[in-house]
C-alpha cells in the first residue's frame, strides 16, 4: 500500500505521486516515512530527499522547508527542490567554490553563517547530481 506524496515549492508542484517510502533530512535527523506513519509536522534541513517507488530510489536536493505527514499522505513545502537530472553539475561546482570563498572572506558571524548555509546547499546539489550520474552509468 503506497503513500501519496506531494512536493511543492512557491513556483511549482515538483511531484505528486504514490510512493513506497520517503527519507528526509529534518532538524532532528533523517526520518523514514512509510504508509500509515504516525502524524508528524517537522522542519526540513538542507539535504538529500530520497523517494523510493517500486524499489527504485530517486534523490532530490532540498534546501529546507516543512513536511507534514499523515497516515496516507505526505506534503513537503520546500524552499527549493531539484531533481537530480535538473542539476547542472558545473554550475553547482562553481557556486560551491564561490561559497567557500565567501566563507573564507567572512567579516562577521552573519556573513559566515550565510556562506556556510550556501556551501551546504551546493554540496547537497553536487552529491545528488553525482548520484544521478552513477545511476545512469549503472543502467
Amino acid at each position: 500500500m503506497p503513500i501519496h506524496l506531494e512536493i511543492v515549492t512557491a513556483e511549482r508542484v515538483i511531484l505528486s505521486d504514490d510512493v513506497d517510502m520517503i527519507s528526509a533530512p529534518t532538524k532532528d535527523g533523517r526520518v523514514g516515512i512509510l504508509p500509515r506513519h504516525a502524524p508528524l509536522m517537522t522542519i526540513l534541513e538542507p539535504g538529500e530527499l530520497d523517494i523510493i517507488k517500486n524499489g527504485e530510489r530517486t534523490p532530490f536536493a532540498v534546501s529546507g522547508g516543512f513536511m507534514e505527514v499523515l497516515p496516507h499522505r505526505v506534503t513537503i513545502l520546500a524552499d527549493t527542490v531539484e531533481r537530480a537530472d535538473e542539476i547542472d553539475e558545473a554550475r553547482a561546482e562553481q557556486a560551491r567554490a564561490e561559497a567557500e570563498a565567501r566563507r573564507r572572506e567572512a567579516q562577521s558571524e552573519r556573513d559566515m553563517a550565510l556562506a556556510e548555509a550556501k556551501l551546504r546547499k551546493e554540496m547537497v546539489r553536487l552529491r545528488v547530481a553525482q548520484l544521478n550520474k552513477i545511476k545512469r552509468r549503472q543502467s
